[in-house]
């Protein structure tokens, strides 16, 4: 893809369907006369009131306790520079949508038009009474430590430059353990530093208090090495320079145990890194192109301890491991600043994370049998589920050790159970399934490629790296759109009808010897392979293709018919249903059957729940599954009712290892106060319910496309179980992005399936 395309995409992204990335949302019923008096004027007077009496009663009816003003002047954004304030406004955005994706924090962004530090400084503090919690944000050094260290002293809540301390934290656990690792000490270190800025800075701080020695850091800039006759060092500077001649980073690397990078990319050769001390720990974290590229580190020496800023690299320095749960803590306690023992909290919470065994959800994101502490992974990943519930609770402690704490927590375990819940708003599923199909990228038919909306969908699967785009349809046609949308990237284009005839031969002759004996003639098999669905299963059979995805311009019954003639069943599979994946504000939840079986059988609906079960784990999630009904465990004799109950007994038999339950209705199911109420001998009582068992299509089908127009929820399905191939049919009229979801899906079933 172009940079006119990439470039086009963007300002798509950030214009439609609305301007932005986040909006503010009512948290109170606002339908009635009466709503709206309570909401406003007169009754918005009773809550003022109680405030102007006591302040903090802020917190008790106002959002400012998980409200966080992110702020920037725009002179330091990422990659762009000095920038001014309305152009970093959508970096700042962007942060506000990590804030509450992660943690649950609500957001305001500050765009602030002054490079006076005084003028910014007095902004801040006039408007903080808004807040709970200040996020500064890409603000040029070395005003940045001025501007932040004066808020931190002159106001009462927390405070955190994270373009600073968020490398920092997340970097100084990554040392803990690499240090471990390398059997050294942290006082004995010699470590060079490349880059002289903001954040290194931060790092090079918090490594001394980790117990590098300050006489032990080399720290260069641009310019090279930092000395004290430099007259342009700013103070902060001046504590890392030496008293001593110029030398190179080469020079300056022999011997040396730590290399922290963040400069600019390639500036480390392979003889630089051969020159380190035994175990040498390199944290190369320019970006997007590391000090030296990961590959070449790792075949240069084997005994490296390496990290970067990239995600497609192992032990990803990532701020987002930091700052959401940093301020979760802070903001839970009421804390009135962040100070150093909060920011140690998170980095010794991170690195013993890091040594604890890994939930299969990570694992799955990455595609390992068992990530385990080591070289290759020394800090946790962005996916893992557990963050919340150990940084946040880390920082909170640290913050009431050390006397900064207004609203002390009491109940531990309640206080996790909130943060659990918060994590439900966080939908990492999608960026767990991409990730994981980028893993083992797989060839992937579309079979309806002359559609507009279908090849931009081939287009960001081959860009992102999900699979390699088979593109079926009028050849002329996919031509004409690729060059109009700028995919430029030579992928195969194959029209059935045309130049086709050997392989159509083939693939007739192939299908005919399978149901010859079903009235099917070889004549008849001729004509069906030109139909771009057939010829798409044909390939698939044929070992041309690993996975397919159609559906997106013809009804689902249409579409299915061709799989189920010429795709065999799964192993051990005697029933085929689909599921879907619907990304609730509760956290994933699959729903079963949406497309295919009209009116299950007890016997069915069993089977149905069983491989429910089994694609829910292939994503991490421990299925807690709900046999849904009208009827609740036997309040109605009526069949329908009859037979959700009969599949249950069966389960509770055949599965016991299966927490399975019903016949239940959607509310009790969902509800888990009125469950453990009213049915407290269900074995659903006390849990999360993740997974729906519909009696019938009509329902489940109706149920998923309700919340997903009514609620704009994320789907992604159907999701095709108990086929012998990977393929998988969109709804009429998919949208791009649910095709992208779907094409992930057939490649990870296409890895699961390889796999056996």
């Amino acid at each position: 893809m172009d940079k006119n395309n990439k470039k086009s995409d963007a300002l798509l992204y950030h214009s439609h369907p609305q301007p932005g990335k986040i909006q503010v949302t009512p948290t109170k019923k606002y339908a009635t006369q009466r709503d709206l008096s309570l909401a406003y004027s007169p009754g918005v007077a009773e809550p003022c009131l109680e405030i102007a009496k006591d302040v903090n009663d802020v917190y008790k009816y106002t959002t400012k306790g998980n409200l966080v003003a992110v702020i920037s002047n725009g002179t330091a954004v990422l990659g762009l520079g000095d920038i001014g304030p309305e152009a970093s406004k959508p970096v700042m955005e962007g942060k506000g949508v990590l804030f509450k994706i992660f943690a649950g924090i609500d957001v305001f962004d500050i765009e602030v038009d002054t490079k006076n530090v005084e003028e910014f400084i007095q902004t801040v503090k006039n408007i903080a009474p808004t807040f709970g919690g200040i996020n500064l944000e890409d603000i040029k050094a070395p005003e940045s430590f001025e501007i932040e260290r004066r808020l931190v002293e002159e106001l009462n809540i927390p405070v955190m430059h994270d373009d600073q301390h968020g490398t920092a934290i997340i970097s100084s656990a990554a040392l803990l353990n690499a240090l471990e690792l390398a059997g050294k000490k942290a006082e004995d270190m010699k470590m060079v530093v490349s880059g002289a800025g903001s954040a290194a800075l931060a790092c090079a701080n918090m490594y001394v208090l980790l117990g590098i020695k300050l006489e032990n850091i080399l720290m260069f800039n641009s310019k090279g090495l930092l000395t004290k006759d430099n007259p342009s060092l700013s103070p902060l500077q001046l504590q890392y320079a030496k008293d001593m001649p110029q030398m190179s980073l080469a020079e300056a690397l022999v011997g040396a145990d730590i290399f922290l990078g963040l400069s600019s990319g390639d500036i480390m050769s392979p003889e630089m890194l051969l020159s380190m001390a035994d175990h040498p720990i390199v944290f190369a974290m320019a970006n997007p192109t590391p000090e030296i590229d990961y590959n070449l580190a790792i075949a240069t020496r084997k005994d490296v301890i390496m990290a970067t800023g990239r995600s497609d690299f192992p032990n990803q320095v990532n701020n987002v491991l930091g700052f959401p749960y940093i301020f979760r803590g802070a903001l839970d306690v009421r804390a009135t600043k962040i100070n150093e023992a909060m920011k140690m909290a998170a980095v010794r919470a991170l690195a013993a994370l890091a040594k604890e065994n890994v939930p299969e959800q990570v694992n799955i994101a990455y595609g390992v049998t068992k990530l385990t502490f080591g070289r290759d992974y020394i800090i946790p990943s962005p996916f893992d589920p557990r963050l919340i519930t150990v940084v946040a609770p880390a920082v909170a402690k640290a913050a009431m050790d050390s006397g900064v704490a207004l609203n002390p927590i009491t109940d531990w375990i309640e206080y996790e159970e909130m943060l659990l819940e918060r994590l439900g708003h966080d939908n990492k599923m999608v960026r767990l399934i991409t990730n994981r199909a980028k893993i083992d990228p797989k060839r992937i038919v579309f079979a309806e490629a002359d559609h507009l909306d279908v090849l931009k969908a081939a287009q960001i699967v081959h860009e992102e790296g999900i699979g390699y785009p088979i593109l079926l349809g009028d050849k002329e046609v996919i031509l004409e759109l690729k060059a109009e949308i700028g995919f430029d990237a030579d992928v195969v284009i194959i029209d059935p009808k045309v130049n086709e005839e050997e392989r159509r031969n083939r693939f007739a002759s192939a299908y005919w010897k399978t149901r010859q004996r079903r009235g099917i003639s070889f004549l008849d098999a001729q004509k069906l392979m030109r139909e771009r669905n057939y010829f798409a299963a044909m390939m698939v059979n044929e070992g041309e293709a690993d996975a397919l995805v159609s559906g997106h311009s013809r009804s689902y019954p249409s579409v299915v018919k061709p799989m189920l003639q010429l795709i065999d069943k799964a192993p051990n599979a005697s029933i085929v249903a689909t599921t879907n994946l619907m990304l609730t504000a509760r956290g994933p939840m699959f729903l079963s059957d949406t497309a295919i079986n009209i009116n299950p059988s007890a016997d069915d609906l069993a089977k149905i729940a069983v491989m429910t079960a089994k694609t829910a784990r292939m994503f991490g999630i421990e299925p807690v599954i709900a046999m849904i009904s009208f009827s609740n465990f036997g309040s109605s004799t009526n069949e329908s009712a009859a037979k959700v109950r009969e599949a249950v007994a069966y389960l509770h038999k055949n599965h016991p290892e299966l927490v399975v339950d019903g016949e239940i209705q959607a509310d009790f199911a969902l509800n888990q106060e009125m469950l453990e109420k009213k049915f407290p001998f269900s074995k659903l009582a006390g849990k999360k319910v993740n997974t729906l068992i519909f009696p019938n299509l009509e329902s489940a089908n109706i149920t998923y496309k309700l919340l997903k127009e009514l609620n704009s929820i994320e789907s992604i399905g159907p999701i095709m179980l108990g086929m012998g191939k990977p393929v998988h049919i969109f709804q009429l009229g998919a949208s791009v992005e649910e095709m992208v979801n779907m094409a992930a899906i057939a490649v990870i079933d296409a890895q699961e399936k390889q796999k056996k």
